[in-house]
């Protein structure tokens, strides 16, 4: 089973992904979160320093770009080529409203006829492999067999296939029974994403799609650092590790030379999920939430890591 990290906005930039790696090696393959180029192909010159080789290491990377624009998707992708990268994903699935309105990430799904336009614009010139991480459609699940059939004409690298239409935002159940139709009929390597959050999740998934080789983590990753690990039949995370892991993550980022304020809201954002891992600690929590120093953060920290229950089987939203 190929396993990968899925980009999240925020979380899983270059600072975390070498942490990551470092204490949690299983993870196959990271996604890094999307580049939005402007009309030119140009982007934020801090994405382009995120995503230098010598920032990721050993890390086998993909990063992705968030455009409606052929020529602006083709530009940043020779960009890209030229820092070495082999394949570039295209962010088809995103679900913000901001972005959906620009007609952007899963505002893409809503045209199929300027979708094949920009496929085949991209396909024509494309200087790396391409892959796409897609939604199932934009109002509805029933929009991915005309979907797949504009998908199906061009030679993408891997179709990542976030089991949700839009409208389903990350509140509705996975439409398991939609991604089977696509399994079957996809000309490409297929991935499935979608609510793998604990070993009982994925199993299910094998069960239910035996010869599924490629699945992407999300936010379960980030809740429990060790799923890849754990998955591959590794030992459960255990908490004196995820402290480890967290004061390490914490010392890079401020080592990288982000201001303190940053750091800690970095850490505060990962916290809305790792805090999963600790069932009843509200209180605890809301002291983390409140710190306003790396003193009282540290403090509270240490106060939740030893006050409170530890399980590491819990799932990301209970």
């Amino acid at each position: 089973m190929f396993l990968s990290f899925a980009p999240m906005e925020g979380l899983t930039d270059a600072v975390y992904r070498r942490v990551h790696r470092r204490f949690f090696p299983e993870a196959d393959r990271y996604y890094a979160p999307f580049i939005a180029p402007d009309a030119a192909g140009q982007f934020r010159r801090s994405h382009l320093l995120a995503l230098r080789p010598e920032e990721n290491g050993d890390i086998d990377l993909v990063p992705q770009i968030l455009t409606n624009s052929a020529d602006a998707f083709l530009a940043a992708a020779g960009t890209l080529a030229e820092l070495g990268y082999r394949e570039v994903n295209l962010n088809a699935g995103c679900p913000s409203g901001t972005v959906v309105s620009k007609h952007k990430g899963a505002g893409l799904l809503g045209d199929l006829a300027a979708l094949d336009a920009f496929l085949n614009a991209v396909f024509s010139k494309a200087p790396v492999a391409v892959s796409v991480k897609t939604r199932l459609g934009l109002h509805s699940t029933a929009e991915f067999p005309a979907l797949l059939a504009v998908y199906n004409r061009y030679p993408l690298s891997e179709l990542i296939v976030h089991a949700r239409d839009r409208e389903g935002m990350y509140r509705s159940r996975p439409d398991r029974a939609a991604f089977a139709a696509a399994m079957a009929d996809c000309r490409c390597p297929i991935c499935y994403n979608g609510d793998v959050f604990t070993p009982s999740d994925h199993a299910s998934l094998r069960r239910e799609f035996p010869t599924l080789e490629r699945v992407m983590l999300g936010r379960g990753a980030v809740t429990n650092p060790a799923l890849f690990r754990v998955l591959r039949g590794g030992k459960a995370l255990e908490r004196e590790e995820l402290r480890a892991f967290h004061d390490a993550l914490l010392e890079a980022r401020l080592a990288a030379g982000l201001p303190p304020v940053f750091a800690l809201a970095r850490m505060k954002e990962l916290w809305y999920y790792m805090i999963w891992l600790f069932p009843d600690s509200a209180r605890l929590y809301k002291a983390v939430n409140k710190s306003r120093n790396l003193a009282a953060y540290r403090d509270a920290v240490s106060a939740l890591f030893s006050g409170a229950a530890f399980d590491p089987a819990a799932r990301f939203g209970g």
